[in-house]
């Protein structure tokens, strides 16, 4: 078996979320069942997520893994010798010259990763070029590459960086960015909500601004939470945690565009905090203003260490195999 990570982006404007499920257009199924497709499997492999993203959200630095027979591969080199041979680069398939090490799955420079052919990134090229043809314009995988041994995308990541986008502008948002941007009816002061902000960072239990699920913990550590103004336009919310609780990140931007609307003092949203129970007055907002950047790994060498970390704080706060983080 070969682990590849896949590095993509989506509209979610179009998608039940994320996670698979019967009858719904989701994320994860167009994926599996494109590669299931292109690499004429019996059935379609299953994708490991770094953050599962509510219906509407959308992703430009989602992270996801999957595990392949290596002989899948062979599929792919029969395709290239039907088209133009593609040419490893940068960002595409992985080349072997782009990671850490020189080599596939970070071996040293000049010795293959056991099994995998030699020509294995112009197979992984070919693949995110099969990927762009199959899959809607609303889904794209932009790279694919051998993961490093101990990758996990979901397991190992140290932190997701989401973005929330909202407009305060008098008449209206651009109508070119209504699918990204939420138009909020009031002027806001991000001062305000930025002194809200501060008072919410650091390690806590997030139960307050989670949608409870039975054995799933809510403590999380808020890394940055901080409002600017887009060139005089949308504010832009950047919020970067070690994990998020399901609903997270828009529960806490609708307590401070509550502050920053002047609806509630700075102190309300630590207030509501630390009582650790949902407050009806925190509004979740709305989904299309929400997207995830970028999910960020600790070097190699570490990768395996941080999953296994990962895994005993969840089961020893969660119990079991609930969810550990979801937006």
């Amino acid at each position: 078996m070969v682990r590849l990570r896949l590095d993509l982006g989506y509209d979610g404007t179009d998608f039940s979320g994320w996670a698979r499920q019967p009858g719904r257009r989701t994320v994860q199924g167009e994926i599996e069942q494109a590669l299931g497709r292109i690499l004429r499997l019996a059935e379609p492999p299953a994708l490991t997520v770094a953050g599962r993203t509510d219906a509407g959200v959308h992703a430009r630095g989602q992270v996801a893994h999957v595990d392949l027979p290596v002989a899948a591969l062979a599929e792919l080199d029969r395709n290239r010798r039907t088209t133009r041979p593609a040419q490893p680069r940068a960002g595409v398939g992985g080349a072997a010259g782009d990671r850490p090490g020189g080599g596939l799955d970070g071996a040293p420079e000049g010795v293959p990763a056991e099994g995998l052919p030699p020509d294995v990134d112009e197979r992984l090229a070919t693949l995110v070029r099969r990927l762009g043809g199959v899959l809607e314009p609303d889904v794209r995988v932009h790279r694919v590459c051998v993961a490093p041994d101990g990758f996990d995308a979901r397991f190992s990541a140290l932190f997701r960086r989401y973005a929330y986008r909202v407009s305060d502008a008098p008449g209206g948002g651009d109508p070119l960015r209504r699918r990204e941007v939420v138009w909020h009816n009031r002027p806001l002061e991000p001062d305000a909500m930025n002194a809200a902000a501060a008072r919410l960072l650091g390690e806590h239990d997030f139960a307050a601004f989670c949608k409870k699920r039975d054995g799933a913990t809510t403590i999380r550590e808020l890394q940055r939470l901080r409002w600017v103004r887009d060139d005089g336009g949308p504010l832009v919310a950047t919020v970067v945690a070690d994990a998020f609780c399901h609903s997270m990140v828009r529960a806490l931007v609708g307590a401070l565009l509550a502050v920053g609307d002047g609806r509630r003092p700075v102190e309300w949203p630590a207030q509501v905090l630390g009582r650790a129970v949902r407050d009806s007055g925190v509004h979740v907002a709305p989904a299309h203003g929400l997207c995830l950047e970028e999910v960020g790994y600790p070097p190699e060498a570490e990768l395996a260490a941080r999953a296994a970390a990962t895994r005993r704080v969840r089961t020893a706060s969660a119990g079991g195999d609930a969810p550990f983080e979801d937006e």
